[in-house]
């Protein structure tokens, strides 16, 4: 395959020059590229040079790969890499691309990566692109959106990056999904994907709530809190009214922190401890992105057995509140719990959650359907 060269909405797509292996030895020094990519650690100037040479040409050659530096097409500056790093014969090319630090923000990559897709199918005549990003890698989810890929789902990655997860998106384009050149397209800036992704791209932040006894935190768990979870989650009343496991192992606290993690990286839910003023831990909160809404949200929560009738609970209930309508744009949070769980009730209704009604069967409890009670908070309510 000869290699070629596309000049599109303001970048320019060329076949990598030897004289380019500087600047990607320079911009596969940082972080993101190393953390979320496969490069070499550490990423040494012979790799780059063997990038943009024998790998690069290799590909184009054999007709297995159609990789393109992206520059600006007035000054030739190196901006990233977009290409198509498989193709197969069943016309099904697979699409990568990283992003240069200093050409961040600019919307480059989303118009490369479009550049590409009308490419493979408008001269290659491929009938599918892939696209596949480690879960948590939310800035690459962003493009593929922006491009047009529609986000199946998840599966185990072939190949992960060193020290990360094993869990991967998938998405995949068509012909005549591509959005126009010049376009906004989906999850443009603005949108709540858009938002989301840059919230859920970070670390997960500390949360701040002022209660009688002091300033708490809300924060991720952390190991020193896991014999606390073990606990708490073996106190009648927590068993009682939750669905934890009944007995509560050690593992079973290692499990929850790491799902607490895991859906950060997915970006469908934050878990925070709880910590009082002297960073002990009183309690979790977890707030869970509906799958049906993406506006809704709904809220669950455990208190330790010797953080009870301090207060924490509803200071820490409505700082979540006020991040989950202002960070990440929730209309409505909503509360259940069982009926008769009147602890849980008040530290609702203390933090402004309007009771709602009564669910009769509204959930599944050890066995057997149970009535719930039903309250939510909105937005205004916290005014």
């Amino acid at each position: 395959m000869e290699p070629v060269e596309i000049i599109e909405d303001g970048v320019l797509l060329r076949p990598w020059r030897e004289t380019d292996a500087e600047a990607v030895h320079r911009a596969c020094q940082d972080p993101d590229i190393q953390r979320w990519t496969t490069v070499p650690r550490p990423y040494r100037p012979e790799h780059a040079h063997g990038f943009v040479t024998e790998m690069s040409r290799t590909a184009w050659a054999e007709g297995t790969g159609a990789p393109f530096a992206v520059c600006d097409p007035s000054t030739g500056e190196l901006l990233g890499s977009s290409g198509l790093i498989s193709i197969d014969k069943d016309g099904t090319g697979e699409i990568g691309y990283w992003t240069a630090p200093w050409a961040r923000g600019r919307g480059v990559m989303v118009r490369a990566a479009r550049a590409v897709a009308r490419w493979s199918f408008d001269t290659l005549g491929l009938r599918r692109l892939i696209w596949q990003a480690e879960v948590g890698n939310h800035a690459s989810r962003l493009v593929a959106l922006r491009a047009g890929f529609r986000i199946d789902g998840r599966l185990r990655l072939a190949n992960p990056a060193l020290h990360g997860s094993a869990d991967g998106w998938i998405g995949s384009l068509l012909p005549g999904e591509v959005p126009a050149a010049g376009s906004t397209g989906p999850a443009g800036p603005g949108t709540l994907a858009a938002r989301r992704a840059a919230v859920f791209g970070r670390p997960q932040p500390v949360l701040f709530a002022e209660s009688k006894a002091g300033e708490l935190r809300l924060r991720p768990m952390e190991e020193q809190d896991l014999d606390a979870v073990v606990q708490t989650s073996r106190d009648p009343e927590t068993i009682h009214w939750t669905t934890v496991p009944d007995p509560y192992e050690h593992a079973d606290a290692q499990g929850y922190q790491a799902y607490g993690r895991d859906a950060w990286a997915r970006g469908d839910a934050a878990c925070f401890v709880i910590a009082d003023p002297d960073d002990r831990y009183a309690g979790t909160l977890d707030v869970r992105l509906s799958p049906a809404d993406p506006l809704v949200a709904d809220v669950g929560f455990v208190t330790a057995p010797t953080a009870r009738g301090r207060g924490y609970l509803p200071a820490a209930l409505v700082a979540l509140s006020a991040w989950g309508f202002s960070t990440l744009g929730l209309a409505r949070i909503e509360w259940k719990a069982n009926v008769g769980n009147t602890a849980s009730r008040r530290a609702a209704e203390k933090a402004g959650f309007l009771i709602e009604g009564t669910a009769r069967g509204g959930v599944q409890h050890r066995g057997e359907r149970v009535d719930v009670w039903v309250g939510a908070l909105l937005a205004k309510d916290l005014g």
